[in-house]
């Protein structure tokens, strides 16, 4: 067994050059660094190696894999160096002797009856460290929950034991401001019921956890999990067995940490968590990466805030890349839209001391608290509208002005909207044959898919909604019932499919006379979704908005051959006034 030693005895045994890893986030081995930091003489050529500590004093050198709020002043000022790597591949470079550790502070749990003590909250590259280094010491905490026999090491692979007596380190996310609140509930949209849920410690990942209740069936495969995790267990969304919930990290309370050693959590290394071969075989996984600023083409910078390093590499980019490629998953980028200063973090192009964390292609969703653009594999033109319509309305005819100068939109390209994507609006409606449709607001970028809609139309359709035998669709018509401010103008799409596949299978627009307070309505099905009660749907979706927007009447002109659009206004149960001139139907419909 170890030697039980005075700190002040255990750094003793640390020797000059020696490079000293130390343990991470609430597993902090704070007794050792205080009696390593107070040891006179200050050991010459030590220099403090970390992936996430605070409390490391300034008296010798550190060099850090990511940067937490404690450090960003110090890093600016040269005294901490960073290093911008992909957590999952340190342990590698630990074991391989490239990144050298010649001592580990760390701190455990009490040995077991088979002699071997458990790294409890923070095994993530601890346990490479420990394994590594020619010297270990460690505090042993009773409070320290054991946390599954991958989060293990001998205890003779210890040379010195300090025993403290305290709480676990805790750590609580400070409140959320109101565009982290906005932007949860649209991260949460994009979470499916049987998904696995990759956390991190963004602020605005724990606050959508929070939108996750109704959820079924749920599991966590994540290199952090926080006190979050303990709301969805209570809740029953996330599966209650054994490996439900693996994970290489926990940063929050004791009310997180009781609930640790539970057959349901398994810690394991960080490498077994956000290697590659680790997520291969992961379904439904859901990444949520909070990042600090975006360019109009999806460049994602997620460790530099407006200029000072901030966070780090850690596992962002692998768990995003791993969620993208995953069966049924999701990898979303999140933000704010502006910066403390009010300038938009939605830029034209990233700043040079902004480096692309995730690289565009790689860039599936950006939710801000405005909505959700959708990247993947759309062009420039496409990702420059997207994202400047879930920008800051104050910023939106600035970025659109920069993605003209820079080519990536056309000179008469239009955006209406000047509010938050109107999700609460999102309706799911089954069909007649049982087919499953989604209503929801439309957006600038739908335009396309509308103009595919219209080429599906046989030419009577076309004549009967638009009057005319055209043969076209332009995209700036397409724009024009698309680009909407959901104010004046209107317009629900009724879409089958997901994101980035998503079919267009009918429209209801209406566009306001503010001075009467009356609407005139139109209406597009596509032929194969006729006679399934889809027209109701939308009449029904759109009445419903224009309620609520205070809009007294819905008018129309249709054609006298159009039966099908007359019966729908006539099944409306809102008793309209019909008058028929040569051909043409005014229909009036009160609301």
């Amino acid at each position: 067994m170890p030697e039980e030693m005075t700190a002040e005895d255990a750094v003793a045994l640390i020797e000059a050059g020696d490079r000293v890893f130390v343990g991470s986030a609430c597993a902090v081995p704070r007794t050792l660094l205080a009696a390593l930091e107070a040891r006179r003489p200050l050991v010459p050529g030590v220099r403090l190696v970390h992936f996430l500590a605070d409390g490391t004093g300034a008296a010798y050198p550190q060099e850090v894999f990511f940067v937490g709020s404690a450090l960003r002043g110090k890093v600016s000022a040269g005294k901490v160096d960073y290093v911008p790597l992909s957590s999952a591949d340190l342990p590698a470079l630990i074991a391989g002797g490239q990144q050298r550790v010649d001592v580990a502070l760390i701190q455990v749990a009490p040995p077991d009856e088979n002699g071997m003590c458990s790294l409890g909250v923070s095994v993530d590259v601890t346990l490479a460290a420990a394994l590594a280094a020619r010297l270990v010491i460690a505090e042993v905490n009773p409070a320290m929950p054991r946390t599954g026999p991958s989060s293990t090491i001998p205890a003779d692979r210890i040379a010195a034991f300090v025993l403290v007596d305290a709480r676990v380190t805790e750590y609580l996310h400070e409140p959320v401001g109101e565009a982290a609140a906005g932007i949860a509930p649209y991260v949460a949209r994009l979470v499916p019921d049987g998904a696995t849920l990759q956390i991190g410690l963004g602020r605005v990942p724990n606050e959508m956890l929070q939108h996750l209740r109704g959820r079924r069936d749920l599991r966590v495969h994540s290199d952090v999990v926080t006190d979050g995790l303990v709301d969805l267990l209570e809740a029953g969304v996330v599966r209650d067995w054994p490996g439900s919930v693996v994970a290489s990290m926990a940063v929050g309370t004791k009310r997180l940490f009781d609930r640790l050693s539970a057959p349901i959590v398994d810690f394991r290394p960080i490498e077994k968590i956000c290697g590659l071969r680790a997520l291969t075989s992961v379904e439904r996984m859901v990444s949520v990466t909070q990042a600090f600023a975006v360019d109009l083409t999806g460049q994602v910078c997620a460790d530099t805030d407006d200029g000072v390093l901030y966070g780090g590499v850690a596992a962002q980019p692998v768990m995003h890349y791993a969620a993208s490629r995953s069966p049924g998953g999701r990898a979303i980028v999140c933000l704010s839209t502006e910066f403390p200063d009010g300038s938009s973090r939605i830029r034209s192009v990233l700043e040079p001391d902004e480096a692309v964390t995730i690289p565009r292609a790689d860039v599936h969703y950006v939710t801000t608290e405005y909505g959700t653009a959708y990247l993947f594999g759309r062009s420039l033109r496409d990702r420059a509208v997207a994202l400047i319509e879930v920008a800051h309305p104050r910023h939106r005819d600035s970025l659109l002005a920069a993605a003209v100068a820079r080519g990536l939109v056309p000179a008469g390209q239009t955006l209406r909207s000047r509010g938050p994507y109107p999700g609460s609006e999102e309706r799911t409606v089954v069909l007649r044959d049982g087919a499953v449709v989604l209503l929801r607001p439309a957006r600038t970028g739908d335009a396309l898919a509308l103009q595919d809609l219209f080429y599906r139309m046989p030419p009577h359709d076309v004549y009967t909604r638009f009057f005319r035998h055209l043969t076209t669709l332009p995209l700036s018509t397409a724009e024009h019932l698309t680009s909407v401010s959901f104010e004046d103008e209107v317009t629900f799409l009724a879409v089958v499919g997901d994101w980035g596949s998503e079919q267009i299978v009918g429209t209801a627009s209406y566009f306001l006379d503010r001075v009467s307070g009356t609407a005139d309505v139109a209406y597009i099905v596509d032929p194969s979704y006729k006679g399934l009660g889809l027209g109701t749907a939308l009449q029904e979706r759109l009445v419903s908005y224009a309620r609520s927007q205070g809009v007294r009447a819905f008018t129309a002109d249709v054609l006298h051959e159009n039966k099908a659009m007359l019966r729908l206004f006539e099944s409306s149960g809102l008793e309209p006034q019909f008058h028929t001139t040569q051909g043409v139907t005014e229909v009036i419909l009160t609301l």
